[in-house]
């Protein structure tokens, strides 16, 4: 399960509707890659279309899917968002990685 803080909950609305997507239809796709300096990074889009391997939450409203490989990665991870002067943006709060960047936007198991 992958939760949906507030905040974040409100940021996604916002950005699903100025992209053009409908929060209570569409999903946001979450996904983990390699790449970043930890040695894996999230990847955070959003998608009209479900795939067969993919692996579908709700929380807070919001309708996540993510594939069978990546879900390995981030089981109870939180989507949070921190915005204002300081803020990092969208922010994983991840119990599985056990060392992240300095960013917040890469991690290692």
């Amino acid at each position: 399960m992958i939760t949906v803080s507030d905040t974040a909950r409100k940021k996604v609305v916002e950005l699903m509707t100025d992209d053009g997507f409908d929060a209570t239809t569409d999903f946001v796709r979450v996904g983990v890659k390699s790449g970043g300096c930890s040695g894996l990074s999230y990847d955070l889009t959003f998608d009209k279309d479900q795939k067969e391997e993919d692996k579908i939450f709700e929380d807070n409203g919001i309708r996540i899917i993510v594939d069978k490989k990546s879900f390995l990665y981030l089981v109870g991870t939180t989507l949070e968002y921190s915005g204002g002067l300081n803020g990092k943006g969208f922010v994983f709060n991840n119990p599985n990685a056990q060392r992240t960047c300095g960013c917040g936007e890469s991690f290692s198991l």
